[in-house]
């Protein structure tokens, strides 16, 4: 996922109440991470396709995984945010809930003021 679209990604899902973050796990590779709580949290996005699933990790360990989503490789970002709001990750093996969870309070986006500067003023002006 591109940073640009992976930090838009993750900004609407925090404006939805989904603790979403930025993920950088290598040289150009980004993705969304969201914290799930009790130390779980789930990555997306991160495995260098162009399609969408999730690794789902426990401490750092691998516990379950959400399989890709067949024609994610197309999803504009809108669908891409819909598809992670959907995500059930109760099972080891996740799936998507047939619709999302009602919103819940937005959360602050990440980096306030200095956020184009911890950046690198890579963002993308609007």
């Amino acid at each position: 996922m591109d940073e640009n679209r992976a930090r838009r990604v993750a900004d609407a899902l925090r404006d939805r109440g989904v603790d979403a973050h930025l993920e950088s796990t290598g040289i150009d590779v980004y993705g969304v991470r969201i914290v799930l709580g009790a130390g779980r949290e789930a990555v997306w996005g991160n495995e260098g396709t162009s399609s969408l699933a999730a690794e789902v990790l426990l401490d750092g360990d691998l516990v379950g995984f959400i399989p890709e989503i067949p024609g994610s490789d197309s999803f504009d970002e809108a669908q891409v945010v819909d598809a992670i709001a959907r995500a059930d990750y109760r099972e080891p093996v996740g799936r998507e809930l047939p619709q999302a969870p009602p919103p819940g309070p937005p959360l602050t986006r990440e980096g306030g003021l200095f956020r184009r500067f911890l950046g690198g003023f890579r963002e993308e002006s609007n």
